[in-house]
């Protein structure tokens, strides 16, 4: 039996990087609990004290078919290279230059967002494509494939 996966991302502002991700992959905040109008909303009645409100936050698919993505604040910064990244596809189906124009197309896009662009690998035939290597406002590393 297949299993649904959340990614979890430990971070130092939660809001800011489940924002940033939103935007990345098309995304949306999750929606408050119950009858909740708005997050704050539903904090307030839970009892969360204003300095804890950031401590988690989470976006999903609007169509249900990716997989949520968690932020939780942690008290450490990032510590070294990811060993685990997420390759967001923005360019399926596209070859050669076609691909890199793309790819560079959404890097830009990303950059103006907060992402830092790290470094471009050249399509090098028959298996390697080509793709970009990205960080997150925080410094976790993504790749644009």
């Amino acid at each position: 039996m297949a299993r649904d996966v959340q990614i979890t991302f430990d971070s130092n502002d939660p809001a800011a990087l489940s924002a940033f991700w939103a935007e990345v992959l098309g995304y949306r905040l999750q929606d408050p609990p119950g009858d909740f109008a708005s997050w704050d909303e539903a904090l307030e009645a839970m009892g969360v004290p204003p300095e804890r409100r950031n401590d988690a936050s989470a976006v999903v698919d609007p169509e249900g078919s990716g997989p949520r993505l968690f932020f939780q604040r942690v008290p450490e910064g990032k510590q070294a290279k990811n060993r685990v990244h997420l390759d967001v596809r923005a360019a399926p189906g596209l070859e050669g230059d076609a691909r890199m124009e793309a790819l560079e197309a959404e890097a830009a896009r990303l950059v103006a967002l907060g992402a830092t662009r790290l470094n471009r690998h050249e399509p090098a035939p028959p298996l390697a494509f080509g793709h970009i290597v990205m960080a997150d406002p925080e410094g976790n590393e993504f790749c644009l494939d």
